[in-house]
């Protein structure tokens, strides 16, 4: 029962909250939607890099033979943003170890832009 001297608090969002709030989802959603194409490209790279270091005839290739390799395998792909100068070769432990550095800017809006490093490697 309802005492007639308590008033009755209300409960839940104001119009103000809700459209501050959707507004916040859609920022992070755009952000993260344009986000997506750069990560899933660092992912093919680094599938190329392990299938490469994992051929059983790269393990006593010559470089420019690792880099062709790769070259081939990135243009399927239609991978751009490693070329096969930037991969770096080294041996571990008589594995072979192929690794790159490599930047991507993600424009937002405007002259606003993301700036990410990525830095694929077929090691573990």
């Amino acid at each position: 029962m309802m005492n007639a001297a308590m008033p009755a608090t209300q409960r839940g969002l104001s119009f103000s909250g809700f459209i501050f709030g959707a507004f916040i989802l859609v920022l992070a959603s755009i952000v993260g939607l344009k986000l997506i194409p750069a990560y899933m490209q660092d992912a093919q790279i680094k599938n190329i890099l392990v299938a490469v270091a994992n051929d059983p005839d790269m393990q006593k290739a010559k470089p420019g033979d690792i880099r062709l390799a790769f070259a081939k395998r990135a243009s399927i792909d239609n991978i751009s943003a490693v070329k096969p100068e930037d991969i770096e070769i080294e041996s571990d432990g008589g594995k072979l170890v192929l690794s790159a550095s490599y930047p991507v800017r993600v424009p937002l809006a405007g002259n606003a832009s993301l700036y990410l490093e990525f830095n694929p490697s077929s090691a573990k």
